[in-house]
Formats: structure tokens, C-alpha cells, sequence
């Protein structure tokens, strides 16, 4: 698909608007944190949801209903109140693919730690001066969530120094981060500017960037982020991740297929 820029632009910026509206919640991940209305309840909800988004979005829902129901639906009073014994029961539970019980219990032991000490996971993901992205918040975030000891759940949160794309703290940082006039994205992170976020890039965004003539880089890793986050802020540069429902919509719709 050849489009000059203005012509790519005008088609983009049509696609987000199409489907950065309030029925996309209904069937996306994002549903799981809008149950609440406590930062800290969206924070928790949010961030387990993003962090088992891989497959299959009903799937996905359904882990994210099991550990919810665990938690009582109240995330942060579970997180911030719960007995060991609560998180010994979760030892053999199947949770979501690859993230497991003791994956669960290690995230509610981690926190439990970080909210003694911070009353929003905001505080993890400052930018600091001359930073263009994410990316150092990011592994910043990992090194106080996740400590020195090594535990089989660190491999759930990707590092964008090791080239990952870490899709899914992305798509979660996009959550809490942008400013959305639609009623999707919750904006609650008032101290962190959307200009700073990219586009989560999965198989879905990094198929539909290529067609576009978006990102040349045949991998879906950071790299190929930090391309697509050139071209994107081109577009808009106050509001770049907006352009996620855009790709995501087309992909999913198999629109340009």
C-alpha cells in the first residue's frame, strides 16, 4: 500500500479515530482495570491483565476474571493485606499459559513491597532529562519490581535492553498514561507526558506497519519500536500512541489483507 504522507496521515488518523471509541473495551483487556475506580485497583488490575496479554483476547479476559476472584475484587486491599497462607494456595494454580500461581504470588509479594513505599507504580516510570521513550523507565521499573534475587517470574517482564519489544508494559503504560478524550485509555499518570509512549508492537501492529511502509526492520524488538516511534510522532507528536487502535484495528480486522 503506496500512500504519500498527507495521504497516510488523513488514513490513519481515520482508523484511530474509528477505533479509539468506548465499545473497544468490551472485548479487549483493557475491560479488566475499567471495573474499577481506585488508582491503585486500576494499577494492580491492569498491570496482571497486560502482563498475561498474549493469545487469545476472550482467553486472555477469562485468566485475568481468575485473578481477579482470587483477589476478592479488590486488588490493592488483597495485595497490600493478604495471608501467606492465601499465596501458598496459589502454588499449583493454573493461571494463564506460562504464568503461573507462583508467578501470581511472586507479583502480589512484589507489590505489596513497592506500594509500602510508593502510593502509585507512576513513581517506577519516570523520564528523565534528554530520554526520548520508555525504554529506561522501563528497565528501571524491572530492577525495583524485581529485585537482585533470581525467580522463574522475571522472565514476564521483558527488558528492552536485551532487544525485547516489551509489547505488553507498553500497552499498559499506554493505559495509564495518555490522555483519552474516548473513554478507553485512563490518563491517570499525571506526571508522565504521552509524547514519551510508543506503539506496543506485536505480530498484529508490526505486520500492519510494514504494509504501511511504516518500519523497514523485519523484527518485532525494540529496535523496531524505537523506528516506528520516529515515523509515528511525525504524525502526531503530542499523541503518538494513539495510533495503536489505528494498527491494531486494521490488523485485527484484516482489513488490508
Amino acid at each position: 500500500m503506496t500512500l504519500s504522507f498527507e495521504e497516510l496521515k488523513i488514513f490513519l488518523d481515520e482508523k484511530a479515530d474509528q477505533y479509539n471509541q468506548v465499545d473497544f473495551i468490551e472485548n479487549d483487556p483493557i475491560q479488566i482495570p475499567h471495573r474499577f475506580s481506585l488508582k491503585q485497583d486500576i494499577e494492580i488490575a491492569g498491570f496482571l491483565a497486560a502482563t498475561i496479554s498474549w493469545g487469545n483476547r476472550k482467553a486472555i479476559i477469562k485468566s485475568a476474571d481468575k485473578m481477579l476472584d482470587v483477589m476478592g475484587n479488590s486488588p490493592y486491599d488483597f495485595v497490600m493485606n493478604h495471608s501467606e497462607a492465601e499465596l501458598k494456595a496459589l502454588q499449583n494454580k493454573s493461571i494463564h499459559r506460562t504464568f503461573n500461581g507462583e508467578d501470581f504470588g511472586y507479583f502480589i509479594r512484589q507489590f505489596q513491597r513497592i506500594y509500602r513505599e510508593n502510593e502509585s507504580l507512576e513513581n517506577l516510570f519516570t523520564i528523565q532529562d534528554l530520554e526520548i521513550n520508555f525504554q529506561h523507565a522501563i528497565e528501571r521499573f524491572r530492577s525495583q519490581f524485581l529485585g537482585t534475587e533470581k525467580h522463574r517470574s522475571h522472565k514476564h517482564i521483558s527488558s528492552p535492553y536485551k532487544n525485547s519489544s516489551t509489547k505488553r508494559i507498553i500497552m499498559f503504560l499506554r493505559w495509564m498514561v495518555r490522555k483519552d478524550k474516548r473513554g478507553v485509555d485512563f490518563g491517570i499518570w499525571k506526571n508522565v507526558d504521552q509524547r514519551f509512549l510508543s506503539i506496543p508492537l506485536d505480530v498484529h501492529t508490526g505486520n500492519i506497519s510494514r504494509k504501511l511502509g511504516l518500519v523497514t526492520r523485519t523484527q518485532n524488538d525494540w529496535k523496531t519500536v524505537e523506528e516506528l516511534d520516529v515515523t509515528i510522532r511525525k504524525f502526531d507528536d503530542k499523541d503518538p500512541a494513539k495510533y495503536d487502535f489505528a494498527l491494531f484495528g486494521l490488523g485485527v480486522t484484516k482489513e488490508l489483507i
